[in-house]
C-alpha cells in the first residue's frame, strides 16, 4: 500500500482560503477511498485566526487521519515547527513499516510548511510531489512581499524545485509555471476535485422568455486577485436591467474599499452583498442566478466555475483563470480581456444570448459529471502516484 505523507498549511474546516481548502481536502478523502494510506500534516492556520482543535493528535476529518499542529505566526509564514518535526518523525517511522511506497506531496508555497516540509524530504530521499495551487506564478511571484519571494526564489526556492515533482491543474499553470522555473523531474496535468453536493440538470431559472433583471453573481474570496473591482468599475458600462450579488469573505478593511466604491458609482441599492456562504447553500444561490462572473487577475484552477456549470449556470471569466480554455472549448460561457471595458462588453453580450445561456443551463451539468467524475480523476492521480515511485525505484 502507497502511503502519501500529504503536507498543505490549512485544511478542513479552514473554508476561509476558498478552493485550495476544499480540493485538498476532496482530494485526501479521494484517495483514502481507494486505498491509499493517507496522512496529512496540517496547521491551526484559519486566516488571522486558529481552528479550534485538538493539536498533536490524531483527528479522523471524514475518515482520513489529520495531525493539527498549532501554528506560532498568524500571517501567511505559517511557521508551524511541531509540523516540521512530527513529520520527520513520520517519514522515519514510514519507511521501516512501507520501504520504498512513501511519496510527500506538498501543497503551495512561499511558506515556511511548504519550502521546509520539501527540504525535510529531499534530505531523506523521499519523492516530494508539488502542488503549488497558484502559487508559482510571475503574478504571485510580483504580488505581496515581492522582494521576500525573489530572495527565496533565487537563494533557496528554484533549487529545491528542480528536485521535485509538480502537478498543476490546468495548461495555464504549468505555462505560468514555465515562467518561475523549467527545471523539476516530471510534470502532471490534473485537475482538481471539486466536491458537490449533487449534479443538477438545469439551474432553476429556465423561463420563456428573457429574464429581468439579469442576475449576476460573484462567489469568491473578496481579495485583490479575484478582480471584484474591475467587476463593479464594469457596471456603469452596462446596457442591461441588472441586479448583482457579492458573496465571500475578505479583510474588512478591503471590503469596505469596495463597498465604498459602489457608493461612489451610486450603484449600491442594486448589489447585494452576502457575505460567506457555506458549501450546500452555495450551489443553491448559484443555480438562481443567470451569469456566474470571476473577472480575476490570476487563477491557476478556479473551482468555482466548475461548480457553477455543474448547476448549469453559465460563465464569465478572464483569460487568466485557468480554466477559461475549457470554457471556450465546450461553449460554456464567454471569456474576456482583463479590462473595465472588455468585462463590460462581455458581460452585455452574454445577458443578450437568452439561447446560449439556455442550451448551458441543459448541457453543462452532463458535460461536468462526465469531465469531472471522480472514479476518472482518480485513475489519473494513482497513475500519478505509482510513475513517480516507479522513477525512484
Amino acid at each position: 500500500m502507497i502511503t502519501i505523507l500529504q503536507v498543505t498549511p490549512a485544511y478542513k474546516p479552514a473554508y476561509i482560503y476558498g478552493g485550495p481548502t476544499l480540493s485538498v481536502s476532496k482530494l485526501c478523502e479521494e484517495l483514502h477511498k481507494n486505498n491509499f494510506k493517507i496522512k496529512v500534516l496540517t496547521s491551526t492556520a484559519n486566516g488571522n485566526k486558529e481552528l479550534h482543535v485538538k493539536t498533536n493528535v490524531l483527528t479522523k476529518v471524514a475518515k482520513v487521519d489529520v495531525y493539527y499542529f498549532l501554528r506560532l505566526t498568524k500571517d501567511n509564514t505559517h511557521f508551524t515547527p511541531t509540523l516540521l518535526f512530527n513529520l520527520i518523525k513520520m517519514i522515519k517511522e514510514d519507511k521501516l513499516e512501507n520501504p520504498n511506497k512513501l511519496v510527500i506531496h506538498i501543497h503551495s508555497w512561499w511558506n515556511t510548511i511548504s519550502i521546509f516540509s520539501c527540504m525535510i524530504g529531499l534530505w531523506y530521499k523521499i519523492p516530494v510531489l508539488l502542488s503549488p495551487r497558484g502559487m508559482l506564478t510571475t503574478y504571485t511571484l510580483k504580488n505581496r512581499n515581492s522582494f521576500y519571494k525573489y530572495l527565496i526564489h533565487q537563494l533557496l526556492g528554484k533549487h529545491l524545485l528542480k528536485k521535485c515533482y509538480l502537478h498543476v491543474t490546468t495548461v495555464k499553470e504549468k505555462q505560468d509555471v514555465h515562467k518561475t522555473t523549467d527545471k523539476y523531474k516530471g510534470v502532471n496535468i490534473i485537475p482538481n476535485f471539486v466536491e458537490y453536493p449533487c449534479f443538477f440538470h438545469s439551474n432553476g431559472r429556465i423561463e420563456k422568455q428573457q429574464p429581468i433583471p439579469i442576475k449576476l453573481l460573484f462567489l469568491s474570496r473578496i481579495e485583490e486577485k479575484k478582480g471584484l473591482d474591475l467587476l463593479i468599475m464594469s457596471l456603469p458600462l452596462l446596457k442591461i436591467n441588472w441586479q448583482l450579488t457579492i458573496a465571500g469573505h475578505g479583510k474588512p478593511s478591503y471590503v469596505k474599499y469596495l463597498e465604498q466604491l459602489c457608493q461612489d458609482l451610486k450603484l449600491h441599492q442594486k448589489i447585494n452583498w452576502i457575505g460567506a456562504v457555506n458549501n450546500i447553500k452555495k450551489f443553491e444561490i448559484i443555480r438562481k442566478h443567470d451569469l456566474f462572473i470571476l473577472p480575476s487577475y490570476n487563477e491557476n484552477f478556479a473551482n468555482v466555475v466548475i461548480e457553477s456549470l455543474s448547476v448549469g449556470t453559465a460563465v464569465v471569466v478572464t483569460k487568466e483563470v485557468g480554466l477559461a480554455n475549457y470554457v471556450l472549448k465546450h461553449n460554456l460561457g464567454w471569456v474576456t480581456e482583463l479590462s473595465v471595458k472588455n468585462i463590460a462588453h462581455t458581460i452585455n453580450l452574454a445577458a443578450g444570448d437568452y439561447n446560449k445561456r439556455d442550451r448551458i443551463r441543459k448541457v453543462a451539468p452532463k458535460i461536468i459529471r462526465k469531465d469531472y467524475s471522480e472514479m476518472g480523476l482518480i485513475i489519473q492521480y494513482t497513475n500519478m502516484y505509482h510513475q513517480i515511485l516507479k522513477n525512484v525505484n
